[in-house]
């Protein structure tokens, strides 16, 4: 049986003023697009501090050959976001 690959884009987008329980309702919103998955990054500090998020990031992975209407969708949550709270930042990690 001969494997598939699927090419991947790899994006890691911060929020910096996003709570916990957002930074997983923005998961939800972007694992409803076929194909993508996210991943949660830890907060990295070594100290506690109550008005920083529990996150650092969140990482996005998704097929390179995502149909036009799904990358519409997937910017147009990105952007739903950082209307919302605030200016965000995306690295590609691809």
């Amino acid at each position: 049986m001969k494997q598939t690959t699927i090419n991947q884009q790899q994006e890691q987008v911060t929020y910096p003023h996003l709570p916990l329980a957002v930074y997983r309702e923005l998961a939800a919103h972007l694992q409803q697009i076929p194909g993508v998955t996210t991943r949660l990054i830890p907060q990295r500090s070594q100290h506690f501090d109550y008005a920083q998020s529990q996150v650092d990031s969140i990482e996005v992975n998704y097929p390179v050959d995502l149909t036009g209407l799904e990358q519409q969708q997937l910017e147009a949550i990105l952007d739903y976001y950082g209307q919302v709270y605030g200016t965000y930042e995306r690295k590609s990690l691809s």
